[in-house]
C-alpha cells in the first residue's frame, strides 16, 4: 500500500458551472491517463452560490464532450472555508475569483 499523502487540487470561478468544472474535467482526463488516480483528489467549486447543485452549463458540457472530457457527473458548489485546510492547491479561474478566495482565506490557511 502507498502510504504517500494524496495531492488536493480545487478549481474556483464564480458559478462552478463554466470554467472551473471544465478544468476539473479536463485535469481529471489527465490525472487518470496518467494513471495517478489513486494520488490526486480533484474537485471544483464557486465562489458564489448561484448554482449550488446544478450541473455544468450545457455549451461547456458540450464543447468539453466534443474533446474528450466528461462533465456530466460533476454539480456546482460554493468554496467552504474547510477546502482552505483540505486542498494542497486552490487554483482561481482569474483574478477577480483570486481576489475573492484572498478576502475569505481563513487565517492560517
Amino acid at each position: 500500500m502507498n502510504n504517500k499523502k494524496k495531492i488536493w487540487v480545487i478549481f474556483v470561478c464564480m458559478g462552478n458551472i463554466c470554467r472551473s468544472p471544465t478544468a476539473e474535467a479536463v485535469f481529471r482526463h489527465y490525472v487518470e491517463n496518467a494513471g495517478m488516480s489513486g494520488q490526486i483528489l480533484i474537485d471544483s467549486a464557486g465562489t458564489h452560490d448561484y448554482h449550488i447543485g446544478d450541473k455544468p452549463d450545457a455549451r461547456a458540457q458540450r464543447a468539453a464532450q466534443q474533446r474528450g472530457y466528461d462533465m456530466s457527473q460533476l454539480r456546482g458548489r460554493q468554496v467552504e472555508e474547510s477546502d482552505f485546510r483540505q486542498f494542497d492547491y486552490v487554483l482561481a479561474m482569474d483574478r477577480a475569483n483570486l481576489a475573492i478566495l484572498q478576502n475569505i482565506t481563513p487565517p492560517g490557511s
